[in-house]
């Protein structure tokens, strides 16, 4: 059965239709005198708010506050006026954020009484949800596992495809798809990409190792080494390469080992290898392999190979 879609009401178009009251949502710089005070039951409007008559938004997409960054925020409120006005809707004698609760949080620290803000009119917490989520993703500096949360609430509570969610917040379906993806990581590694231990580029080619546990070592390896992005994409592609060739070697000598030469062997694990591989049995039938390397990348490049091999075989 298809999920019917609740109405998401004028608020969301206030915020993502460039066509709708433009006024009422571009940033300005206006000192709060010059700001009429609130009416109480006008909406789509700028005006001016008893600070203590604001609650917090309790769809907040943002679950990390930088305290270094709000300090920042505040010196400059201090130094140049709130530039950009926070954004309420009206619901039960008070106002509920939509949007700017790093600016609240600041002017509440710095101790203001009043503070601009935009007053819109959003009739149901669906609505509400879609707002704060779509205003957070376009206007605020989430992080990417805040942001994959808020995609995926957007589909979950809201009732909207991948699409949709591309549409409302301007980027294409496979930036949803993948940022998406993050969210299948063990939860160490995406602490490790809100600490902006390890960027998004490097979650999404460790996400493609479908063992956790090697996931883990690898994104470990990354900030140790600090390893690029492109260089933990070639990391996975040789160790999903080497897996693979090592499964189709093993099941292959098992399998035909009686009637395999020294020298099928030897180019059997050459292929696992990458390099000269050579196998010589002694008369009790003892025997030696020896594999050669060239420099200190190649020794490195086997000794990541036997790592991987030994984890897959645990």
């Amino acid at each position: 059965m298809t999920k019917q879609k609740p109405g998401l009401g004028r608020g969301l178009d206030a915020l993502i239709n460039p066509n709708y009251n433009k006024s009422v949502e571009e940033p300005i710089s206006v000192p709060i005198d010059e700001v009429q005070s609130d009416d109480g039951k006008s909406v789509d409007l700028l005006a001016k708010i008893n600070i203590s008559k604001i609650v917090p938004n309790p769809f907040q997409p943002r679950v990390e506050f930088d305290e270094k960054a709000l300090t920042e925020l505040k010196n400059s409120i201090l130094e140049n006026g709130l530039i950009q006005p926070v954004t309420v809707r009206r619901k039960d004698g008070i106002y509920e954020l939509i949007s700017g609760e790093r600016r609240f949080r600041a002017c509440k620290e710095i101790g203001y009484n009043e503070i601009p803000a935009y007053i819109i009119n959003v009739d149901t917490d669906e609505a509400m949800l879609a707002l704060s989520l779509i205003e957070n993703i376009q206007r605020e500096k989430l992080n990417a596992i805040e942001i994959a949360e808020a995609y995926k609430r957007l589909i979950e509570e809201c009732f909207l495809s991948q699409d949709d969610v591309a549409k409302k917040v301007g980027k294409d379906r496979t930036t949803i798809t993948n940022t998406l993806r993050l969210l299948k990581l063990p939860v160490e590694i995406q602490k490790m990409i809100v600490e902006n231990s390890i960027s998004q580029g490097h979650a999404r080619a460790i996400i493609n190792i479908p063992e956790e546990k090697i996931q883990i070592e690898i994104a470990h390896k990354t900030i140790k080494e600090q390893l690029s992005v492109r260089k933990v994409e070639q990391l996975v592609k040789d160790l999903l390469g080497a897996k693979n060739r090592a499964k189709k070697a093993k099941q292959s000598i098992t399998h035909n080992v009686n009637s395999l030469s020294f020298s099928d062997i030897e180019n059997r694990l050459r292929t696992i290898m990458g390099t000269k591989v050579m196998c010589k049995q002694k008369k009790d039938g003892k025997g030696d392999i020896t594999i050669e390397f060239y420099s200190n990348e190649e020794l490195e490049r086997l000794i990541e190979l036997f790592d991987i091999i030994e984890t897959f075989n645990d």
